[in-house]
């Protein structure tokens, strides 16, 4: 019989699938804007100038969705070699401390990033006709993701994948 997961487990399961889901998105369009790219500069001779700004973008948000979903697995900020290196107590605090500091690092860029964010919103970005301001949104989107996954470790614990609790 399959063992049930809290309702909260469920719903931060479905945000990291999201999450994991958007930056593959974001890579596979940023392959097909870099190839516009290609296209546009040896075959059209006419190099288009939003590529760069519009690629570097979705690059941001793979990067920090796809490290927000590492921090909820223990994959990222997980100090593995020492931790595992430990006995049992010394484990218990390693994981501890390394989870606090993902928490931290996710809320400095969650803040800061958001507040960079704000503040060149109003700004064009050079080359782009999109807002300064997207530039920061993945640190402040990306930021707050490993936030909530650092607490979730810090709260319920070593991360259990769906396949390994039936």
């Amino acid at each position: 019989m399959p063992v049930v997961r809290p309702l909260g487990t469920r719903l931060l399961d479905l945000l990291a699938f999201a999450a994991l889901t958007l930056a593959g998105v974001a890579l596979v369009v940023m392959a097909l804007v870099q190839a516009w790219q290609v296209y546009a500069r040896y075959v059209l001779n006419d190099s288009p100038g939003w590529t760069e700004p519009v690629a570097l973008l979705l690059m941001s948000f793979a990067v920090m969705f796809g490290a927000a979903v590492a921090v909820r697995r223990e994959t990222h900020f997980a100090f593995e070699s020492l931790r595992n290196a430990l006995p049992g107590p010394g484990r218990f605090l390693l994981k501890s401390i390394s989870r606090l500091i993902s928490a931290a690092a996710g809320l400095g860029l969650m803040l800061f990033g958001g507040s960079l964010m704000i503040d060149a919103w109003s700004v064009n970005l050079a080359g782009a006709p999109l807002p300064a301001g997207l530039r920061f949104a993945a640190l402040c989107v990306g930021g707050a993701l490993i936030l909530l996954f650092s607490i979730e470790r810090l709260v319920t614990g070593d991360f259990k994948s769906a396949d390994s609790e039936s």
